[in-house]
């Protein structure tokens, strides 16, 4: 078990969160909704209908005793997330509401809206574009973001000859061709991500092929626009660029390529990519070629905890995911 990963759980033992797991029959959700119970990291809440989700629970030889079970059906909450949904921002009709909540995606969300639960994670079996429209519609964006992102929390061991180093790379997981305003809100969410997972002063890299200038592209363009964008908006993050990914993280080589003073070349832990194409390639490579651990993706961006998961997804990679989930619930 890595050293961010071991924090993460004694801070999520000493916080009594509750996570939502809405696809409450999943094999692998139950038996991680278990571990995580029996080891204190999480308080258990699982939608669905109590009789189907015991006897899923009997099959994988579980209990769900000291689980919260809601179902959609016949929740006493029914009612009252139906009225919140529609007197919500998208004001919608009554009868709307209550069609949408029998879905247990919107009905976890409304739960973590409604301040029932601290967090979602789901993803095992619904796709990743299903968690984030729910996300979005129940649970809502963080202040000023306009666009929901993910990242990978990736650990690598022995990186350029020191000891395990923790970085964060995003977006890999959900926005295909960002635009530059959309690359800001990327690199402010995944700022904020970084800042409860690692500890240590957060410097975000906008990577390019290019390096302060070293090449001229209209691709180029979009990263050195949105470093711009993300500084006037949020000028207390170390963010910059355009680097390419040497100059961003080895010193020496900053030294060489970056012609003037910046807080994070070659001293860079968070990465943002210019496409999800640059993004996918990177965080696979790294899990392969330098033995690293890719932990993820998470969603980002939105006014509470909402992570994804891969539907191929082990009980492992389900219990860290709720581990740094809940850390990030305040």
């Amino acid at each position: 078990m890595t050293d961010v990963i071991a924090r993460c759980q004694t801070i999520a033992r000493g916080r009594s969160r509750r996570v939502v797991l809405p696809e409450s029959t999943e094999p692998r959700v139950l038996k991680a909704a278990d571990r995580l119970h029996r080891n204190g990291i999480a308080e258990i809440v699982l939608i669905g209908a109590a009789a189907d989700v015991g006897s899923a629970a009997r099959q994988v030889g579980i209990s769900v005793d000291g689980f919260t079970i809601l179902d959609p059906a016949h929740s006493d909450y029914r009612e009252a997330f139906a009225t919140a949904y529609a007197n919500g921002p998208r004001r919608t009709d009554l009868k709307i509401a209550r069609r949408l909540l029998r879905r247990p995606l919107f009905f976890g969300g409304m739960a973590v809206s409604q301040q029932i639960a601290d967090c979602l994670v789901a993803g095992t079996v619904n796709p990743t574009s299903r968690v984030i429209e729910a996300g979005q519609m129940t649970i809502g964006l963080a202040t000023d973001i306009h666009t929901p992102s993910s990242y990978f929390l990736m650990v690598v061991p022995n990186f350029d000859g020191q000891m395990e180093r923790a970085f964060v790379y995003a977006d890999c997981a959900v926005n295909i061709e960002p635009d530059a305003g959309q690359l800001a809100d990327i690199a402010i969410a995944s700022a904020a991500s970084a800042s409860k997972l690692l500890e240590e002063p957060i410097r975000v890299a906008m990577l390019s092929f290019s390096t302060t200038g070293s090449a001229q592209h209209r691709n180029i363009d979009k990263v050195t626009e949105a470093v711009a964008i993300a500084n006037q908006r949020a000028p207390e993050i170390a963010i910059d660029g355009e680097f390419q990914v040497d100059s961003a993280l080895i010193q020496r080589v900053a030294r060489h390529k970056v012609n003037r003073e910046s807080k994070v070349a070659g001293q860079a832990n968070v990465l943002i990519f210019p496409s999800l194409e640059a993004g996918n390639i990177a965080y696979k490579l790294t899990q392969y070629m330098a033995n690293a651990r890719a932990i993820g993706p998470f969603l980002q961006g939105f006014a509470k905890p909402v992570s994804d998961l891969s539907r191929g997804a082990t009980v492992e990679d389900i219990v860290a995911t709720v581990t740094i989930a809940v850390t990030q619930a305040d």
